[in-house]
């Protein structure tokens, strides 16, 4: 077997949390097999593909199959924002971790399943390949995971900025108020005798104006939280209603 051939590897500032500390400043000397693709190397240093955009190979673009030869220099992009991501509609799947994120989407209109137990990395990329969603996650591993149709990195740990992350990146189509934050099912109009056995008392000598999830029958009105929740629509559409 040949001695390991090296290659030079520089990342973009905004990929520097995925490497070790030694990879992040400048292009630094990575070996390679003659036999492992470009995009084998740049995962095994750290960072999930579904976090690069253009792979430079000494000036010019180069595929994630191309297998790195002694001595080019490598430079690693993020992902262009927005992302374009193939076929339609765009629909995501969030892990365990992400529930508030997930009402929020769901609260924006946007078609996003959530899974709250742990079914495990496995049938999680299973999922997101058979119904073709964008996986967000902050489980490296995961991401890298080859079944998965696509995915993508959650960078931060609060909600308001993870929600304005995801939008940032993929430019959803906003329709506020259309789907359940419980289950995701679509919401319809209904009437306050249509939901008399759902309601307490207090809540029908209130409020005059209900909707109602098409698939669980959640049952929705302007109640106490509705201040907080119309500030969260308000702030993304004025950010980013229109843009895809």
């Amino acid at each position: 077997m040949s001695a390991a051939a090296e290659i030079h590897v520089e990342f973009a500032p905004e990929l520097a949390l995925f490497v070790a500390h030694r990879h992040r400043t400048g292009a630094t000397p990575v070996a390679t097999d003659g036999v492992s693709t470009l995009g084998h190397v740049v995962e095994s240093l750290g960072v999930p593909l579904t976090e690069v955009g253009a792979l430079v190979v000494d000036g010019r673009q180069a595929a994630v199959s191309h297998i790195p030869a002694a001595g080019e220099s490598v430079r690693v992009h993020p992902v262009e924002r927005p992302q374009r991501v193939p076929g339609a509609p765009l629909r995501f799947l969030l892990d365990v971790h992400l529930g508030t994120l997930a009402r929020r989407l769901r609260l924006l209109g946007v078609d996003t399943a959530y899974e709250s137990t742990d079914i495990g990395d496995p049938a999680l990329a299973a999922r997101s390949a058979a119904e073709r969603r964008v996986l967000l996650s902050r489980d490296r591993g995961l991401l890298r995971r080859r079944e998965l149709w696509a995915g993508a990195f959650v960078y931060s740990t609060r909600p308001e900025e993870q929600l304005r992350d995801v939008l940032d990146r993929f430019r959803p189509g906003l329709q506020p108020w259309t789907r359940c934050t419980a289950c995701n099912g679509l919401l319809r109009k209904a009437t306050k005798e249509e939901l008399a056995d759902l309601l307490h008392g207090g809540t029908q000598r209130s409020y005059d104006v209900f909707g109602q999830c098409r698939e669980c029958g959640q049952a929705y009105w302007k109640g106490a939280h509705h201040e907080r929740l119309e500030a969260v629509v308000e702030r993304a559409l004025e950010e980013f209603a229109g843009d895809r």
